[in-house]
């Protein structure tokens, strides 16, 4: 499946003039109530809109609540977690913003009593919460709960990330079929340099990073599955279908389960070490991140690379280059690649890291009941539908469908969800910084890298120990 391309967009958030939110809060027009949501700008470069798909979904909301008015605050890529951060901290947070900010529980409205009643824009609906995908948020699993098990966001879409690839360039670098496997990919990394381009367009993001060494670390680690499965997903001792971050959390406080002693991490990081070197953009280290839609967006878009790593927001918004491309998921390590290999194929699965937003705390009253009307809205098939469509959006809601023309993210095992994920425990004060970078230039050891690896895990742990407020006997380990 291939499709031309289209404009720019951001797969993130684009780098803007800082828009501050203390004292912009806007003044209440005449018999309305004004709420604002504020968060980065996942699908454009305008630093005053979401797009005109967003408008279209406020100016339909606001028709069916004419008594509501939202105002939309755009925040830039280098500002908006720390903005938004610092605001839900001191209580000046406007009424809606964007989840990835963060936050103790406490600092958001909790919204259980609102999922367990109907959401008034879905015909038939008894309980809002059964109109979600359970996979995603709800259900018997209970997925979606934060560290206090409480429900805090909804999900307007999901986020799902792949590898886009240049069939001009393949075919000049003789490449018949897109990498199946690690040590395919290599190969044809050094296949596409012998013909002149750069293999795969990188920078120095976080983004690009985690694309290489999220996939290869949960490949590795999917046989430690029933050895770290204690949890239930309400937390309690039990059994999930996917290790969660409380699972992870054990086993690195009782030093069950850390980077030194679970030769996986080492094996994973020295692969996506070759991968960087061998493919990635020469100095890399050097190209700042433009926010958009794929890393090393430049050398990508005007052709001089082979492959970049992009998501599902990026397939229908660009435009206007002059070659086809292709999709593809994170090639599988196998036995051959390394001894510690399970051979399974890479998974990464569509997940609630798209957009989601929340409710302050300090939310009241009518804002506060003009917050939930929108996040319903948002949440329901006759209210996302035509913004999905528009943006390339995967939807959290059982009875809305993707975008048409992401089949090739969305199908096959790397649309299923890794039972064992990349350990989800960076502590808060290094969220979306680019950890790797030392030891992928090779300024940094291996052993250096497991050490701060140990120490983030640990940090980690803690951190979000306390904001669950766990009392397990092993927290205070």
């Amino acid at each position: 499946m291939y499709r031309k391309l289209k404009p720019l967009i951001a797969i993130g958030v684009v780098a803007a003039t800082a828009i501050s939110l203390a004292g912009c809060a806007p003044a209440e027009s005449s018999g309305k109530t004004t709420i604002t949501i504020a968060g980065p700008n996942q699908w454009n470069t305008d630093p005053q809109s979401f797009g005109p798909a967003w408008e279209d979904l406020v100016a339909r909301f606001e028709a069916a609540e004419p008594n509501i008015e939202v105002k939309t605050v755009v925040l830039p890529l280098t500002e908006f977690y720390q903005t938004l951060s610092t605001q839900l901290a001191a209580g000046t947070a406007p009424e809606l913003v964007f989840n990835q900010a963060s936050h103790k529980p406490d600092q958001v409205v909790a919204l259980d009593d609102y999922f367990n009643q109907p959401n008034p824009y879905i015909e038939g609906n008894t309980k809002w919460i059964d109109a979600f995908n359970p996979d995603y948020i709800g259900g018997e699993s209970n997925v979606g709960r934060n560290a206090a098990q409480h429900y805090e966001f909804v999900p307007f879409n999901l986020y799902l990330s792949g590898i886009y690839y240049n069939k001009d360039v393949f075919a000049a670098a003789g490449i018949d079929e897109p990498p199946a496997t690690y040590g395919d990919l290599i190969e044809d990394c050094k296949a596409i340099t012998a013909a002149g381009y750069t293999p795969l367009a990188f920078d120095n993001s976080y983004l690009a990073q985690e694309s290489v060494v999220k996939p290869i670390t949960s490949m590795l680690l999917t046989k430690y599955f029933d050895e770290l499965n204690y949890y239930g997903p309400d937390g309690k001792p039990g059994t999930s279908k996917q290790i969660s971050v409380k699972d992870f959390a054990k086993g690195v406080l009782t030093g069950e389960f850390t980077p030194e002693n679970t030769p996986e991490i080492g094996e994973a990081y020295t692969l996506a070490k070759q991968v960087v070197d061998e493919c990635a953009t020469p100095n890399w280290s050097g190209v700042a991140t433009t926010g958009a839609a794929f890393t090393g967006a430049q050398e990508f878009l005007s052709g001089k690379a082979g492959m970049s790593f992009g998501a599902n927001f990026s397939a229908n918004s660009l435009d206007d280059v002059s070659w086809d491309y292709g999709t593809l998921p994170f090639p599988t390590v196998t036995k051959q690649d390394s001894p510690l290999a399970t051979g399974e194929p890479a998974r990464s699965g569509a997940n609630t890291g798209g957009t989601s937003y929340m409710i302050p705390a300090t939310t009241e009253g009518d804002k506060l009941d003009a917050a939930v009307k929108f996040l319903q809205f948002a949440s329901s098939p006759v209210g996302i539908q035509p913004w999905l469509d528009k943006t390339g959006g995967i939807p959290a809601l059982a009875d809305a469908a993707p975008a048409p023309g992401l089949e090739g993210l969305t199908t096959g095992d790397w649309a299923l969800s890794p039972t064992v994920p990349q350990p989800s425990l960076l502590p808060k004060a290094v969220l979306g910084q680019s950890i790797y970078t030392g030891y992928l230039t090779g300024n940094k050891s291996l052993d250096d890298q497991l050490a701060e690896t140990m120490a983030n895990w640990t940090t980690g742990a803690k951190e979000v120990a306390a904001d669950g407020k766990w009392t397990d006997d092993w927290v205070q380990q």
